[in-house]
């Protein structure tokens, strides 16, 4: 059923986001297709420094704002001065924010004064947000305050609004998901050049070093050399490459530098198990990608695809930052082509759901959950 303005217009939703990645833009493509819903989607910056994206033409409206941010521990925090005007100008009877940047809170503070709910929408998760400020948490606890619904990308972000007393009907999961179907699983290991595949930036928070040495240690326990694929770039490069050539004799690992969304597959599915040893992740993709691959997951309980997408002895492990427990799991998996194999049939099977149609599906069914009268 059509939930319409009085005028008889479709709902004004602005969105207030950082900036347009991938893996939410086909999510947006999916909203505007509810007649109910006039969707324009506000961007703080059209790409972070840190960030080298290819980006598709998008059918949706979008306005990006005057681009002006801070960094601080490599962290980007937006604040345009152009929030308020351009809010103005679109008029919204919803606002969601993504954040707390001081671009979000303008936007929920101008939702606020001029009557439009406002929506909450978050990837973090009770253990990425355990280290916050108390000042940090008591604007949380303000902005919450003010807030009809609450979006969330896994059960983690759940138990984070649970824990500043958010009700369970308030929230909609709205996960963050790959483009499963340019994905074309090769289960046998005909064509798999690579043992292991790591995919994030190379930076000490994602621990590509740990990921080379499980690749090491499992190749001491199973007596052959190990091959290992390296995606991604960043500040630890030189000094990986100068790990990868002092474990040359036990690991053949191979640089890939960033790779465009479209070689993704090709790339996922020359590897038999990816690493994930991320030290804090609100979610993830890269598990995804795997998944839909046909790829099984090692990862750490800090990824917010812990529990939710990956499932422990299911369809991959979920194992705490321990090199030998994660090279016995990984040295398990090569060695045991049966069990590898159903990982990579149950990850396939499972990510289906994590789709963009049920990602928009969420954001939808909050807002019009915002809209019912108080």
């Amino acid at each position: 059923m059509k939930q319409l303005r009085k005028d008889g217009r479709p709902i004004k939703v602005a969105m207030v986001t950082n900036i347009p990645a991938p893996y939410r833009i086909p999510v947006y493509e999916n909203l505007v297709r509810h007649e109910d819903m006039d969707l324009c989607v506000f961007f703080c910056s059209g790409r972070e420094p840190d960030r080298a994206w290819d980006l598709q033409q998008a059918s949706y409206k979008q306005i990006y704002f005057k681009e002006k941010f801070l960094t601080y521990r490599g962290r980007f925090i937006h604040c345009n001065p152009d929030v308020w005007s351009r809010l103005r100008e679109f008029a919204p009877d919803v606002v969601v924010t993504t954040g707390f940047n001081p671009s979000f809170i303008f936007a929920y503070i101008y939702a606020r004064m001029h009557g439009a709910r406002h929506v909450a929408m978050t990837d973090g998760t009770y253990f990425t947000e355990g280290t916050l400020s108390w000042v940090h948490r008591l604007v949380r606890r303000w902005v919450y305050g003010g807030t009809r619904a609450f979006i969330g990308a896994s059960q983690g972000s759940f138990e984070l609004y649970r824990s500043y007393g958010i009700g369970q009907d308030q929230m909609f999961q709205s996960h963050l998901c790959a483009n499963n179907a340019i994905y074309h699983p090769r289960l046998s290991d005909d064509g798999k050049r690579f043992d292991f595949v790591f995919s994030a930036r190379f930076i000490a928070a994602k621990n590509p070093d740990f990921a080379m040495a499980v690749a090491q240690m499992v190749a001491r326990k199973i007596g052959r050399r190990t091959s290992l694929l390296m995606m991604g770039s960043g500040e630890l490069d030189d000094e990986l490459r100068r790990r990868a050539a002092e474990i040359a004799v036990d690991v053949d690992v191979v640089f890939a530098g960033f790779v465009k969304q479209t070689d993704l597959p090709d790339h996922y599915a020359s590897a038999r198990v990816m690493l994930f040893p991320t030290q804090i992740d609100t979610w993830g993709v890269v598990a995804n990608e795997a998944f839909a691959a046909g790829v099984p997951v090692i990862v750490t309980p800090m990824a917010g695809v812990a529990g939710d997408l990956v499932l422990d002895g299911r369809n991959g492990r979920v194992l705490p930052l321990d090199v030998d427990a994660w090279a016995e799991a990984a040295a398990t998996l090569l060695r045991d082509t049966s069990q590898r194999e159903q990982f990579a049939r149950h990850g396939m099977a499972h990510v289906q759901s994590f789709s963009y149609e049920h990602a928009a599906q969420g954001i939808y069914d909050a807002v019009r959950y915002s809209l019912k009268r108080a």
